[in-house]
């Protein structure tokens, strides 16, 4: 049943241009990795490249579990929601393993490297979240509050593993969160789960506020993300004035931005969700051809994400051959893990270059797709 007061679930168009917004700042990044220069860095301008796109992850999984949220209104039952999001969270985990490692890399060596990647976790956290729907949603969200904000305790619990037990089996909890156990050989774990399915949760809960009339809905998200915004503005400057770094130390402003992301600290995630939400009722009066080309793009997230790996990795091998006379696979081996030598680095203006062109060679597969899933309604569209 929908809850009285609230109105029917339907496609939100802020979300989609918020979405494909990350979006289209993830593919800096991505490029950024081929193009061998660092992610970050004492210089401005590959500092905020690096930085611009830390919105991304956080964005994505917080509007993966706002999106849940949405389909589990329309489903009107919490046990196909569960089916849902098991079913593909599986499939993202499995699409990590098997095609997206392969456009990374362009080779099977699977016996050397394997990457625990974004879309990993995106999945796990999609089956976890399986195991909350049937609470209320508000619940859910607070649940992922707790996760965020109490993610530290995670650390511990392969501590109180019997002694024969612990080495054997604490690899496993390498993949949820960092407690300092050897974790599987040839497999690199990127992202862990905890506590990103806190963000998850809580964009679930989220959920509850975007079907509220606009006016509220609008109110609330400027509340929301500017308090968040301004916690860990007083949070993080407090830190960078109380612990001083030394004399070779970046900025202030550059300690300040420079949050851990890997796990994602608190302070992380309220520096890039705050302006995320806090930004939503400016996506919602958008219009225009730009911000139809956002929408566009957020509607089809999982098609964007499996195309633009694959178009970035053969542009980066062109612009290889076009530089230096050779395509160098053995520099993307282990991408997006990568290491190019330094006189082989691109220049951050040949970095953007090579993105615009990237983002519009993108645009018009991305509409034919967003065109067959308006018009269809086959059970596999919504899982790409």
């Amino acid at each position: 049943m929908t809850p009285a007061g609230t109105r029917p679930a339907s496609r939100i168009q802020a979300l989609d241009i918020a979405r494909g917004a990350v979006m289209v700042l993830m593919a800096i990044d991505h490029v950024r990795v081929y193009s061998g220069l660092p992610a970050g860095g004492p210089a401005p301008g590959i500092f905020f490249t690096r930085w611009v796109t830390h919105f991304c992850a956080p964005a994505f999984v917080l509007f993966a579990g706002t999106g849940a949220y949405l389909h589990g209104r329309k489903l009107a039952d919490p046990r196909a929601l569960a089916r849902y999001l098991v079913s593909r969270g599986l499939l993202l985990v499995l699409l990590e393993l098997t095609v997206i490692r392969l456009e990374w890399t362009f080779n099977f060596d699977y016996g050397h490297f394997v990457l625990a990647g974004v879309i990993w976790m995106l999945g796990w956290c999609m089956v976890l979240l399986a195991g909350l729907v049937r609470l209320p949603a508000k619940a859910v969200g607070i649940i992922g509050l707790g996760i965020v904000f109490l993610q530290q305790i995670f650390r511990y619990p392969p501590h109180f593993l019997p002694p024969h037990l612990r080495g054997s089996v604490a690899w496993i909890w390498e993949f949820i969160y960092p407690a300092g156990a050897e974790s599987w050989p040839g497999i690199d774990i990127l992202y862990v789960l905890v506590p990103w399915i806190g963000v998850m949760a809580i964009g679930y809960g989220f959920g509850t506020i975007l079907i509220r009339e606009p006016r509220e809905r609008r109110k609330l998200c400027l509340a929301i993300g500017l308090t968040a915004t301004v916690i860990f503005l007083v949070a993080g400057g407090i830190t960078v004035f109380l612990t001083p770094g030394p004399a070779n130390a970046p900025p202030a402003l550059f300690r300040l931005l420079n949050q851990q992301k890997y796990p994602a600290s608190p302070l992380f995630l309220l520096m890039t969700l705050g302006p995320t939400v806090a930004l939503l009722p400016l996506a919602e009066r958008a219009r225009g051809w730009f911000a139809g080309v956002l929408a566009t793009f957020g509607r089809v997230p999982m098609f964007y994400y499996l195309l633009h790996i694959l178009v970035i990795h053969v542009a980066a091998l062109l612009v290889a051959f076009l530089r230096e006379g050779s395509i160098y696979p053995e520099w993307y081996a282990t991408a997006p893990f990568t290491f190019l030598p330094p006189g082989h680095r691109w220049r951050l203006p040949l970095l953007y270059v090579v993105w615009a062109v990237i983002v519009a060679i993108l645009y018009l597969p991305c509409r034919w797709f967003a065109g067959i899933k308006d018009r269809r309604a086959e059970v596999w569209l919504r899982y790409i």
